[in-house]
């Protein structure tokens, strides 16, 4: 069906900046509609704010792994060495996140049309692969001392755990401050931190366990439940983001809920071949083919989907694909009088 207004093929803008403007072209005579106000240049603010807390919490953490790390192994306690770990996997997610977070900046390319947005989740999935690591060695560790508990110097553990708690809790303010400007990069980074305060809690247990009833297998004990967090903060890292580079739809769409939204559009007589998936997080993309009902035009129902799309789910860059019937596809010849 090709529009009565000639070659033209409409774009709809999810936000209108100069009207909508109108062309059309054919894909087995049907219209094509495209919803979305980023489908020309896809800039998404990436704003200098989430980059600056990642680079302040990032050298407050490296500072602090160093002096961590050498008094855990200079006392003798796993729990203190795991959580110097567990901020070297922290340090290597920041610096991953602020990487990533520049490189996600960059403007889209014809190689790249949908810019560099995957970065993001890719460092993610990485600082999860790390965190994995990380837990597998605590365990390691955490059986060969609970076997032959070392002698440890708790005071210096306790002292230490102390000071690397409230280094976490600084990180994790300086990261979860603001109201906007977050991204699944900071919100990873601070469950890194979280985390491992989590962590230096129980290294302060563990120090207590020793001084207070002389316990040197706490140390131990103490080192397989950070390990545990570390796992657990891991293997969600890789759940989330392996999501997003397998395309799976985004978690909180429920496409059979988003199918409903779309035959409930008037016009709407049938949709096929539906697909939602994310680029990055809060970049959603859907394309669906739409099956017209007799005496509707393609484009007013395309662009009342993309309408809908937008008021019920967010969905801001959708292409829609409306189809005539396939009765009034075809043509019937009749051979006249000979």
């Amino acid at each position: 069906m090709r529009d009565a207004q000639g070659d033209r093929r409409l774009t709809l803008g999810g936000h209108d900046h100069e009207g909508d403007r109108e062309h059309d072209h054919d894909h087995e005579h049907d219209a094509h509609s495209h919803g979305s106000g980023e489908h020309e240049h896809h800039h998404h603010d990436h704003s200098a704010t989430p980059l600056k807390r990642l680079a302040w919490a990032f050298g407050i953490t490296a500072g602090f792994m160093g002096v961590e790390a050498g008094v855990g192994w200079w006392s003798g306690s796993l729990a203190l060495v795991a959580d110097a770990g567990h901020m070297l996997a922290d340090a290597a997610a920041l610096g991953l996140a602020m990487i990533a977070q520049r490189i996600a900046a960059r403007e889209r390319t014809h190689d790249r049309t949908f810019g560099y947005r995957r970065a993001e989740v890719l460092a993610a999935f990485v600082n999860g692969i790390a965190l994995a690591l990380t837990a597998i060695w605590v365990f390691y560790e955490a059986a060969s001392r609970w076997s032959s508990p070392p002698h440890i110097h708790a005071g210096a553990v306790a002292i230490t755990a102390a000071v690397g708690l409230l280094v976490n809790l600084l990180s994790a303010t300086i990261l979860s401050a603001g109201k906007g400007g977050h991204n699944v990069n900071t919100r990873a980074a601070l469950a890194h931190v979280i985390s491992d305060a989590l962590g230096s809690v129980g290294a302060l247990l563990a120090a207590a366990a020793i001084l207070l009833f002389g316990w040197n297998r706490a140390d131990a004990l103490i080192s397989v439940g950070i390990g545990a967090l570390i796992l657990w903060g891991g293997w969600r890292l890789v759940r989330d983001t392996s999501r997003v580079l397998m395309e799976g739809s985004p978690a909180q769409m429920d496409l059979a809920v988003v199918e409903a939204t779309i035959l409930d559009v008037e016009g709407v007589a049938a949709l096929h071949d539906l697909h939602v998936w994310s680029i990055s997080e809060g970049f959603d993309v859907l394309t669906v083919h739409v099956v017209i009902e007799p005496g509707h035009h393609g484009i007013e129902v395309a662009a009342a989907v993309n309408r809908r799309m937008r008021k019920d789910h967010g969905l801001s860059h959708c292409t829609v694909q409306p189809e005539a019937p396939r009765d009034e596809r075809l043509v019937t010849l009749r051979r006249g009088p000979a």
